[in-house]
């Protein structure tokens, strides 16, 4: 683990609130529970759910029968995830991404990192050793936060000459949640495609949500909202300004040549 690598310890309230406390953190979560279904193929398969937080996908594959392994870094919020999730099969580990090779190596079947590489210091060798932690013809399921979707951010808010500098990410200092690492799809596909992992499967996460003047909107407005939020999030060019890129990724059971691991999507 690296010492710039963000970690949540002493965070946990304010994550937990800001992410999963508004309609944001609904909308993230239910926009997951109906594409995951449909883009992965769920067998109750063991899966390995990398930086897990405060263990929600964990629980969401442990309750459709899935053998879980939930690696958190953080000792606060592995037990937050410990206490909200008693009683389901799932292996609770303190661990960072960096030491899942010699900890858990797997191979695993089914591998989940959702909003991970965001705070790390070095993404690029996260994803090489995601890669190695999969079994032949076993399925990731990425999501990263998404750094064309925080600079259009920025503008909506006014913050011009902020975007015009491109000085997006965050510190990782104090009580701020920007992350230090925002990607674009370019540098995420081209990572996988140099890994040989072939991208099945993309879609934007909150497409509309986060640029609305509202940002509480009330419960009518929401299932509108997460109507459109669903009819859109995988339609182009839409899913390209998802505050989070979904990516469905498969390691092929041989080698495949990098030309032929973009999924077709560019």
């Amino acid at each position: 683990m690296s010492a710039h690598d963000r970690i949540f310890d002493g965070l946990a309230d304010k994550f937990a609130d800001s992410l999963y406390g508004k309609p944001r953190g609904e909308l993230r979560l239910a926009l997951l529970d109906d594409l995951l279904p449909r883009t992965l193929t769920l067998c109750g398969q063991p899966a390995l759910d990398v930086g897990g937080g405060l263990g929600q996908m964990s629980a969401w594959l442990a309750r459709r029968g899935h053998p879980v392994t939930l690696a958190e870094p953080s000792g606060e919020m592995l037990e937050r995830a410990r206490e909200a999730h008693a009683g389901l099969p799932i292996d609770f580990r303190q661990l960072p991404l960096q030491a899942l090779g010699e900890a858990a190596p797997g191979p695993w079947p089914l591998v989940v990192c959702h909003a991970v590489f965001e705070w790390l210091a070095e993404p690029r060798q996260a994803l090489a050793a995601l890669s190695r932690l999969l079994a032949p013809g076993g399925q990731l399921s990425l999501m990263i936060f998404n750094r064309d979707a925080l600079r259009f951010s920025n503008i909506v808010k006014g913050n011009l000459e902020k975007a015009l500098d491109d000085r997006l990410a965050g510190t990782g200092q104090r009580q701020r949640l920007t992350p230090i690492s925002p990607l674009t799809h370019a540098e995420v596909s081209g990572w996988l495609a140099e890994e040989g992992l072939v991208v099945e499967h993309v879609a934007g996460i909150r497409v509309f949500h986060d640029y609305l003047r509202e940002r509480d909107p009330d419960a009518a407005t929401l299932a509108r909202l997460f109507e459109l939020e669903r009819r859109y999030c995988d339609v182009d060019p839409h899913w390209r300004l998802g505050r989070y890129l979904l990516y469905h990724v498969r390691k092929p059971d041989r080698p495949v040549p990098a030309n032929e691991t973009r999924g077709g999507v560019k």
